[in-house]
């Protein structure tokens, strides 16, 4: 963390959804993470945030959403992601600025040992964000751009969910395997995806740049 950083933490929920095809292989093959090619070619995967309680110094941002969308030409170590990023419109002039400061990597974290990989920035909106968390099914939506979210994929157990250990970097304690809702789609900066019954995750999170 450079000095002149604020310290932040967040501790939330989050969830994504690539077109990939399930599973993954930029996390789960036998190259190091990264590094494999996507299924497709290319990857386009969208981001969701909830942060159940969090501050950014000594700015507050409990309850606020984020988005984060990112296409890779190629296997994401290869560099050259565009990505585009969305803040809640209910923070205050503070608090979409240290939204912006957290999930573009630019005041370090796991964000922040990413952003070097970003050759491109789309652009940054403040938007109205709806997160929706209802057991196994994660969803965010932003009026006419994001309509995209992932549910659980089948397990042995019906009740439970499939987690992954130590392969995910927003949480290595476990992130679960989920797939695409139909109509899982974004369109914006003259770009659209639909990611219906691709590849996806979600998990609790935790971090900060300390």
């Amino acid at each position: 963390m450079a000095a002149s950083q604020p310290q932040w933490r967040i501790a939330g929920d989050y969830f994504e959804n690539c077109n990939c095809d399930v599973v993954c292989p930029c996390l789960f093959s036998t190259a190091p993470q990264l590094t494999s090619r996507p299924t497709q070619g290319v990857c386009d995967v969208a981001f969701g945030f909830h942060i159940n309680q969090g501050h950014y110094g000594d700015v507050t941002h409990d309850g606020l959403n984020a988005a984060v969308i990112a296409h890779t030409p190629g296997a994401m170590a290869e560099g050259n992601w565009s990505v585009a990023l969305y803040v809640d419109e209910r923070g205050d002039a503070a608090q979409r600025a240290a939204l912006q400061a957290i999930f573009s990597g630019t005041s370090g974290g796991i964000r922040g040992a990413l952003a070097p990989l970003i050759s491109t920035v789309l652009g940054v909106k403040t938007a109205p964000i709806t997160f929706r968390q209802e057991g196994k099914h994660r969803a965010v939506e932003i009026p006419g751009v994001m309509h995209m979210g992932v549910h659980a994929i089948p397990a042995g157990d019906p009740n439970a969910e499939i987690w992954a250990v130590n392969a995910h970097p927003f949480n290595p304690q476990g992130v679960a395997m989920a797939v695409g809702d139909e109509g899982s789609t974004w369109a914006d900066y003259g770009l659209r995806w639909d990611n219906s019954g691709k590849n996806g995750h979600y998990a609790p999170i935790n971090g900060s740049n300390a």
